[in-house]
């Protein structure tokens, strides 16, 4: 939006742009902008003519362009040079988002690489072996197999380096917005990896044993074993220590992406169980080449005393079939000097390689000795090994036990602590159930009480495996709550014929209002007089329900509950009541568990407030539904019918009884025998007798009336809504 204003002297218009807000600081390559007035908006000054006036911090500014044009590329880098996450979907093609999830994908992808290319670097160790002829050799197969495996590891590596400079990452400066902006300009993604981590990965994606061992040393005078043995050391320590490094900050990215490293217990321990075997695995492999090199300088030793018929050249098994080789080997006893039965000469802590041919073993005989001898001292802390007095063997001995040391510290507390977080509530409710066992003796409860107390927890342990569900559902945001209430008590709300008439927004409502309830069998949910505090939904087992009408003498009614009912229906006829009284209604019938029993309890002060909601439907229909549904209302309703069907058949009676009578007065009387006189006394006794009779039955049928033996329950009041 442009808006020209003249000033009054006819000499200057100003011109002004709307600049565009970004919530983006100014970066340090960028340059300055026209100034800004206090409206936050561009102040550009022309002429009358048109000119523009120019100013000095216009000056920096490319002239050849129109002014809203230099300004729109320049906001344009601007854009593109930093984003927010929320906005990074215009430029994901072009630039990584270092928190999306291809990035996290990666990262464990290239995880796993890595602790295979630490697996791999060190069997470079088992190149060299010894043969009977007193010589050491390379393992062509083995050579073979382990550069393409480790060329297949250098390549994630090599993506890797791709990767970063095409991943942005947060500018410091933007951290107070919280999440911070992505810095997505190619040329500072570059700049700033070159100047930070971009050698360490360089160093450990570079093929260095490969070239070393089918390029440099076959082209070296010299012995070829003796130069692949000593430069592989070297070279494979050099290069191991970067590759170890970058483990460290790779898990920790992962970690803040994803909170762990892993999901689950079981792979928690396992990964740290790897690590140290995977410390295992190197130091058995540096054992077998320090025990090579000690065979070697034996070797070396014997050869001194038998110059000059002897040279160092002769271990090489390329000059196996020398002549001269063949003559001093004939005539030689290096076997019995170098042998390790022998107390000539000390091998100290490699003479377990030496005694049980290790060096000369298969392959797979020879590392898996080696890495048991790896994990037995490691875990040791080097306690059985003997060392000589050489201090190249001495340093290696106190590097297994700091190691040991270190890493039974971390890996090992790591995995233990892994494994114990699988076990811990069930240690929390054995020590709980001691406490108690402990306070039912302290106080001498009876044996029954025990008992419930015991089968009490053993149920509630059965069914939440010691999770407090409130606790963990309180812990979680209001939608995940409400979601996972509903997905649990929906369709048991909905059961309730009072309840299915209602709203979404009103059944979420109670259903984040119900609380978890357990019962073991042969416990009283509520007694008969008992006042009622909560209304129980059933989702598992049975219970029984029963009333005596207040102890009435003869009078008993009984029906089962089973999943999906409800009990407790008096709390809702008091909450329903548009002014309920303070204390508690009192219920009418006993309910007992027959079997163990988990719920949903609804208290009564929730239960005020879905009654307030309630009272807007359809009062006639929610009386209706109230009425068929209320076990107090069928009680009383069976009872009302039976009275009824009482007092029907006592009038039927009674009727029946009255035209009997009737009939017996109206006819004429018969004309007497002559052998048989009948007496006028006799006929007015079964007069006084009939009419005694029914008096009797016209008292007892006011007295019964239409009262039924049980009371009516007490019905909720709907006029105040209504009206």
């Amino acid at each position: 939006m442009c808006v020209c204003t003249l000033i009054s002297d006819g000499t200057i218009i100003y011109l002004w742009l709307h600049m565009c807000f970004s919530r983006f600081k100014d970066d340090l390559e960028l340059t300055k902008l026209p100034p800004m007035n206090g409206d936050g908006m561009v102040k550009l000054k022309y002429n009358i003519n048109g000119t523009k006036i120019l100013e000095p911090c216009t000056e920096r500014v490319e002239n050849k362009l129109p002014a809203t044009t230099r300004r729109g590329k320049l906001l344009k880098a601007k854009v593109l040079s930093r984003v927010f996450s929320e906005d990074f979907e215009r430029v994901k093609k072009k630039i990584l988002d270092p928190r999306g999830p291809v990035i996290r994908r990666w990262n464990k992808i290239f995880l796993v690489a890595c602790l295979v290319s630490l697996f791999v670097d060190p069997l470079f160790f088992y190149l060299p072996i010894v043969k009977k002829d007193v010589c050491i050799d390379i393992a062509i197969p083995l050579e073979v197999i382990l550069t393409m495996v480790r060329s297949l590891a250098d390549a994630f590596y090599i993506v890797q380096i791709f990767i970063r400079f095409r991943t942005a990452y947060v500018a410091p400066p933007s951290r107070v917005f919280g999440r911070g902006e992505l810095v997505i300009d190619s040329g500072k993604i570059a700049s700033r990896y070159l100047k930070k981590s971009f050698w360490i990965d360089l160093l450990a994606a570079l093929p260095l044993p490969q070239v070393l061992i089918w390029i440099i040393i076959p082209n070296l005078n010299g012995s070829t074993m003796m130069n692949t043995k000593n430069m592989l050391r070297f070279i494979i320590i050099f290069q191991y220590l970067p590759r170890l490094f970058l483990i460290f900050p790779l898990s920790s990215q992962i970690v803040n992406a994803t909170g762990v490293v892993t999901e689950t217990a079981w792979a928690g321990a396992a990964y740290n169980l790897m690590l140290y075997m995977l410390a295992s695995h190197v130091l058995g492999a540096c054992w077998y080449l320090l025990s090579i090199e000690r065979q070697e300088a034996c070797w070396k030793t014997a050869c001194d005393l038998e110059e000059p018929y002897c040279q160092y050249k002769y271990f090489d098994c390329n000059k196996v079939k020398d002549p001269g080789r063949l003559t001093w080997f004939n005539s030689s006893n290096i076997t019995s000097l170098c042998s390790p039965s022998s107390s000539s000469y000390p091998f100290g802590i490699y003479g377990d390689a030496l005694e049980f041919n290790a060096t000369a073993a298969p392959f797979f005989n020879k590392y898996f000795y080696c890495l048991w001898w790896g994990l037995r001292n490691l875990s040791s802390l080097g306690q059985n090994l003997s060392t000589s007095t050489y201090a190249g063997e001495i340093i290696f001995a106190i590097i297994i036990a700091t190691l040991g040391l270190v890493l039974f510290a971390l890996l090992i507390g790591n995995m233990q602590t892994y494994l114990q977080s699988t076990t811990v509530r069930l240690e929390e409710w054995r020590i709980k159930r001691t406490d108690t066992e402990q306070w039912m003796r302290h106080r001498q409860l009876p044996p029954e009480l025990r008992q419930s107390i015991r089968k009490y927890d053993q149920y509630k342990w059965l069914a939440t495996r010691g999770v407090d569900e409130e606790a963990l559902l309180e812990g979680l945001p209001l939608d995940l709550r409400r979601d996972i209430k509903r997905h649990l008590c929906l369709d048991l709300v909905r059961r309730v014929p009072l309840f299915d008439q209602m709203d979404e927004r009103m059944l979420d409502a109670i259903c984040e209002r119900l609380k978890p309830a357990l019962c073991t069998e042969g416990t009283y949910l509520v007694r008969e007089g008992d006042p009622v505090n909560e209304m129980l939904f059933i989702i598992r087992g049975h219970l029984d329900s029963y009333t005596t009408n207040g102890g009435r003498t003869g009078f008993f009614n009984s029906c089962q509950i089973g999943p999906g009912d409800f009990c407790g229906e008096e709390l809702l006829t008091w909450a329903l009541d548009p002014r309920p009284s303070v204390v508690l209604p009192s219920s009418t019938r006993t309910v007992k568990a027959i079997s163990e029993v988990e719920a949903f309890a609804l208290r009564a002060e929730d239960l005020k407030f879905v009654a307030a909601q309630f009272r807007r439907l359809h009062s006639k229909q929610l009386r209706h539904k109230f009425r068929f549904y209320s076990h107090q209302w069928r009680t009383w309703a069976a009872c009302f019918v039976q009275a009824a069907w009482r007092r029907f058949k006592k009038r039927k009676e009674a009727a029946k009884l009255r035209a009997m009578e009737d009939l017996m007065v109206a006819e004429p009387e018969p004309e007497p025998e002559p052998t048989k006189p009948v007496s006028g006394l006799a006929i007015y006794a079964a007069k006084l007798a009939a009419s005694t009779r029914r008096g009797i039955n016209m008292h007892s049928e006011s007295d019964t009336g239409v009262v039924s033996p049980l009371q009516k329950p007490a019905e909720p009041d709907f006029s105040v809504d209504e009206e």
